[in-house]
């Protein structure tokens, strides 16, 4: 299977949080946390749809102004999502510069917030460069299990964790990936191409199987003038030349006491996640400080990752304290992901909700 999705730290696992996805083939980036992002080239940003915020910590939203500069005069519409007090976040941050000659933009950047106040409930706003960055009220919205995003390829859920403060944690799943059979299509007679695309599109759109598609012949200069093109129903190609099978899931966690209900909603979030990017802050032998901190130790990060059948777990946010000393922290993490060495205590106390 080609993954859809790739994901990769933005900087190094002491340096501020970040993941970035790209979707192959789409030109398009997602980001998880708006910490440091100098690391980021401009190229990556300038694909951003969606950002999807953890807590307004320093550390997590100190690259929004980066965000903002990089993208101030392209047409571009960003979705970003945080916490209780995410709209009021963004909107200081764009209140404290001065807008007076928007007037003579003809692009429009649009910054689309969504605020999750609990599992079952969301509210918006926005704020667009053409009217100044003056607040535009939305409403309330509900949410589905906490589904903050959801298109035809890609759904995202949050989970309201307890940091002192709420603390989103994140999961992103594909709802489904279409795999193409290049010999079949050769069996066939049928090119590779942009077509491609538009076919796993109308898959997972849910387009009936008598959809007609339109397979785009290319002349030598890559580019079909439609003399050649072909109209083949959605079903037969389905049947003849795809694979339709569960699609790649990401979760990332950060910030989060060990509490109980911390943890169950750590665990039912990432659930069978193929990658679980989870902060592992401080050593074992520093739970004491961890849990006044309210960040996971990293015995504690590779339970959760073992007890919600992460496929693959990537531990960060690594405390400066521990410079130098990367290999100890993975090696704690990777052993109670294994489920050998030292066993956490349980949990203590309930997160906010």
């Amino acid at each position: 299977m080609t993954p859809l999705l790739h994901p990769f730290l933005v900087n190094d696992p002491f340096g501020d949080p970040g993941v970035y996805v790209e979707l192959k083939f789409d030109r398009r980036g997602l980001l998880f946390d708006l910490g440091d992002l100098h690391a980021l080239p401009p190229r990556k940003i300038l694909r951003l749809s969606d950002i999807f915020v953890s807590h307004m910590h320093i550390d997590h939203f100190i690259g929004f102004d980066q965000v903002l500069r990089t993208l101030v005069g392209r047409e571009q519409v960003v979705r970003i999502c945080g916490p209780t007090g995410i709209i009021e976040a963004v909107g200081q941050r764009l209140a404290g510069y001065t807008w007076n000659l928007t007037e003579r933009f003809t692009t429009d950047l649009v910054f689309e917030v969504t605020e999750v106040c609990a599992a079952q409930s969301a509210k918006t706003a926005k704020y667009r460069l053409k009217n100044r960055f003056h607040r535009e009220h939305g409403g309330e919205i509900p949410l589905s299990d906490g589904t903050v995003l959801e298109d035809a390829r890609l759904r995202v859920r949050a989970a309201v964790l307890d940091h002192g403060t709420p603390c989103l944690a994140y999961a992103l799943e594909e709802t489904a990936h279409v795999n193409v059979w290049k010999s079949r299509l050769a069996d066939l007679g049928l090119p590779v191409g942009p077509w491609l695309r538009d076919l796993k599109d109308a898959v997972l759109r849910g387009l009936p199987d008598d959809s007609e598609i339109r397979v785009v012949s290319p002349q030598p200069d890559g580019r079909g003038d439609g003399r050649g093109d072909r109209l083949l129903p959605l079903g037969m190609l389905k049947e003849r030349v795809l694979e339709i099978v569960p699609g790649q899931k990401i979760a990332y966690v950060v910030d989060a006491a060990f509490t109980e209900e911390n943890r169950a909603r750590i665990v039912a979030l990432a659930r069978n996640a193929d990658i679980l990017f989870i902060e592992a802050s401080f050593a074992a032998a520093d739970s004491v400080r961890a849990a006044d901190r309210k960040h996971l130790t990293t015995v504690q990060a590779g339970t959760l990752g073992r007890l919600a059948g992460a496929r693959r777990l990537e531990p960060f946010h690594f405390s400066p304290r521990y410079a130098g000393a990367a290999a100890r922290l993975r090696r704690e993490v990777a052993e109670a992901f294994a489920g050998r060495g030292e066993v956490p205590a349980a949990p203590q106390g309930r997160a906010a909700s």
